[in-house]
This record gives C-alpha cells, sequence and structure tokens, in this order.
C-alpha cells in the first residue's frame, strides 16, 4: 500500500546545483559545479550578471532562477501552468514528443511532471505544458491542483498518492492502457532503468522511442547504457557524451546543446520533428549527418525553425566554452 506524502516537498537540479522547494518557496541550493551553459545564458538573463568564477554568484544565479519559474509560470504549486508556446526550445524533449505526437509517430508519452510524478498523455499540448523550461526533477510530491488539470487533460497519473518518479512503470502502465506506440524521457541519473523499458517494449512488441535527457555530470557507466539502449540522448554539459556518444550517433541535432539521434528510430523520431520527415531517405546508413542553423547541405524547417542537414563527422561543436567539471580535468564545448 503506497501511502500519501504528507509534506510539500519537491527536488530538481539545475545547472548543476540541486534545489529544494517546498510551499513554494527554495529552501536550499547547493553550489554549482557548472560553469557556464549557451542555453542557460539565451533563456535567462540572470547569468549575465553572474560571475562564472563566483560559486556564490552563480548560486545565487540559480536561485532567482527558479524563484522566476514559480513565480512566472506556478511551478510546484496550485498555480501550474501548462500553457507554453510550441518551440519554446529548438529541438527541445518536449517540444520533439509534442510534434511527434501532433503527427502520429507516437501515441503516448511517459513524462515526469511537478507536483504529479510519472504521467503518460497522449496530448502534444500537455507534454509541452509539462516539460517546457522544467528541469531535472529528482523528486516531487502531490500537489493536489496539479493532479486535478492533469486528470481534466486527461492524463493518466501512474502514482496519484505520492507522485512517485517511475519510468518503469510508467511504461508498463502505458501498455497495459493499449499503447502500441510511445516516447519516454528518462533522466541520465536512472539510465539504468533503460535496459528495462527496451526489454518491457520488445517483450510487448510495442514501439517504443527512448529520449535520455538531462545527462550533465553522469558517470561512464551510466553513458554506456544510454549508449546501448537509447534512441536520443541530449548531450546537455556533459563533455563525455558528447566524446562517447557524439561520435557513434547517426544524426546531431543543432551545436549548441547537441542532440544525439542513436539509432534508426531515433533519426525517424527526429525526422518527424521536420516538415518533411521523408529527408531520410535520402541518408545513406554509413555515413553520419547534421543538422544545424548553418548554411549548407539539404535545407530543411520545422514550423518557423530553420536549418540545414549534411553529412558531417560527429560531435561537431559551436565554440568553446567551459562547462560542467565531473571532475577537475573535464572541460567541454558547447
Amino acid at each position: 500500500m503506497i501511502c500519501p506524502v504528507e509534506r510539500d516537498l519537491h527536488v530538481l537540479k539545475y545547472f548543476s546545483s540541486v534545489i529544494t522547494i517546498s510551499e513554494g518557496q527554495v529552501i536550499n541550493v547547493t553550489d554549482p559545479s557548472l560553469r557556464s551553459c549557451p542555453l542557460a545564458r539565451h533563456f535567462y538573463p540572470e547569468f549575465k550578471d553572474a560571475d562564472p568564477e563566483d560559486v556564490e554568484s552563480l548560486r545565487n544565479a540559480v536561485r532567482r532562477i527558479i524563484e522566476s519559474k514559480i513565480r512566472n509560470y506556478g511551478f510546484f504549486t496550485n498555480d501550474r501552468s501548462f500553457h507554453f508556446p510550441q518551440g519554446a526550445v529548438p529541438y527541445g524533449a518536449s517540444e520533439m514528443l509534442a510534434v511527434s505526437l501532433k503527427n502520429r509517430f507516437i501515441e503516448t508519452a511517459v513524462v515526469v511532471c511537478d507536483g504529479a510524478g510519472t504521467v503518460i498523455t497522449g496530448s502534444p499540448e500537455t507534454v509541452q505544458g509539462i516539460g517546457a523550461r522544467m528541469n531535472t526533477l529528482i523528486f516531487t510530491s502531490p500537489v493536489k491542483e496539479i493532479l486535478e488539470k492533469l486528470n481534466e487533460a486527461g492524463c493518466h497519473i501512474v502514482f496519484k498518492d505520492n507522485a512517485w518518479i517511475d519510468q518503469v512503470k510508467g511504461v508498463e502502465k502505458a501498455i497495459s492502457l493499449g499503447c502500441k506506440k510511445i516516447g519516454v524521457t528518462v533522466p541520465g541519473f536512472a539510465a539504468e532503468q533503460l535496459e528495462q523499458i527496451r526489454l518491457l517494449g520488445k517483450e510487448a512488441g510495442v514501439s517504443m522511442v527512448i529520449l535520455a535527457v538531462c545527462t550533465t555530470g553522469i558517470s561512464a557507466n551510466k553513458i554506456e547504457m544510454i549508449r546501448q539502449y537509447a534512441d536520443l540522448a541530449w548531450a546537455c554539459a556533459s563533455g563525455e557524451v558528447r566524446k562517447q556518444l557524439g561520435s557513434i550517433a547517426r544524426l546531431q541535432l543543432s551545436k549548441q546543446i547537441p542532440v544525439y539521434a542513436l539509432t534508426e528510430r531515433g533519426v525517424a523520431f527526429a525526422a518527424s520533428y521536420l516538415d518533411d520527415p521523408s529527408l531520410v531517405r535520402h541518408f545513406d546508413s554509413t555515413k553520419q549527418y547534421l543538422l544545424s542553423s548553418e548554411p549548407g547541405g539539404w535545407p530543411v524547417c520545422s514550423g518557423s525553425l530553420q536549418g540545414y542537414v549534411r553529412e558531417a563527422v560527429l560531435p561537431l561543436e559551436a565554440r568553446k566554452t567551459s562547462l560542467h567539471n565531473s571532475n577537475k580535468n573535464e572541460r567541454v564545448l558547447a
């Protein structure tokens, strides 16, 4: 019997800091090991004034950003908004899942939401609303109004009593509900779940697309699990993910925060994000490809997002930037 969670408590990871939230207030922020992130600089002006060599300055920036998300979007509270514009983050996992649902490449997404835990939904708008501007959610507790909003949107909440996060159980439930084409997000720190999820898909005979997200700072053995079992992987701020997965990827999306399609299914999922998915028919299975904003190759678009696909030796980076130091010597490019 699952016992309800009595205390309002949420834990997430952002910019390599672990943030604890309760009753709509940030109650703790750990020191970040990250020093810079192009995506963070793009979306949040708080980082423009932060000294990258001053840990306290960066920690305060992280705090202000999470507080702004609570204030502006209602994260972790009764005021949680699920209305975000499509394409909020180019090649973001929630954006790609939403478009893939619209195009019927998948019919269901198993994702994680603050105040609800593991959630199953077939709604593109809800997937976007859950994932846009959300960071690595480690732990969450039930928020009554969030549960009600998701229920009204037709979502299936796997653990209503305690908002537990378990993507394996989420996939099991989606399969039991009769879903045949499933997309699921799994954070890098939980990469040991990937093999179980892949096996569930094979045993049930369902089409499974596994998205490995939030990979900053993960260990080498977890990167290997992603290599073996995931279809797509987000590089985030990990130099080792770029090195180990970028080199064997079939397709790389973007050079700033790369997304790697590791399998044929991953390439097809990425192509479903484009206005003309048939582009992949021209791919040579022995070659690697890059989709970026740099002119050259085949022009492509996804809504208002314009880009080009060309052959390339992967991984490719935009410019040198010191990012995550999982150890004293690690430096990566973004």
